[in-house]
């Protein structure tokens, strides 16, 4: 037996979590949002989220208008409890970065709340921009 199959076999099955998808393309991440450190908010939801999101950056997610876009997906057990893909836009705080990685962490959409506040980052973009992302 191979050390990588003793590995695989020896690691105890992690559940697949929710996806926190990251805008960094044509507006998002650049210094068309002002006053804002995108690596550092990057680099702190990774390490919020170490453990219980897959976090990912993007190239452009087509939605400008709300530049600074986060997409939480939910987990397979998010989406079997009705939970869809929540688009957050104009992400451009440290508190929305952190109600993010919280709510994220408590199971995310489907599984928990997201805080109230989150309401009022929370956009429908085009069907079209949405099939790209969440298929």
């Amino acid at each position: 037996m191979s050390r990588r199959k003793r590995a695989a076999e020896a690691a105890p099955a992690q559940p697949p979590l929710p996806t926190v998808t990251v805008c960094r393309g044509c507006c998002c991440g650049t210094p068309k949002v002002p006053r804002l450190d995108h690596a550092a908010q990057l680099r702190e939801l990774r390490a919020a989220l170490a453990d219980s999101a897959s976090v990912r950056a993007v190239d452009c997610l087509d939605a400008c208008e709300q530049a600074n876009v986060i997409v939480v997906q939910p987990s397979p057990a998010g989406r079997r409890a009705g939970g869809r893909p929540v688009w957050l836009g104009l992400v451009n705080d440290r508190d929305a970065t952190a109600d993010i990685a919280a709510w994220t962490r408590a199971g995310g959409p489907g599984l928990a709340e997201p805080p109230d506040i989150l309401d009022l980052y929370a956009f429908q973009p085009s069907r079209r921009v949405r099939q790209a992302v969440e298929d």
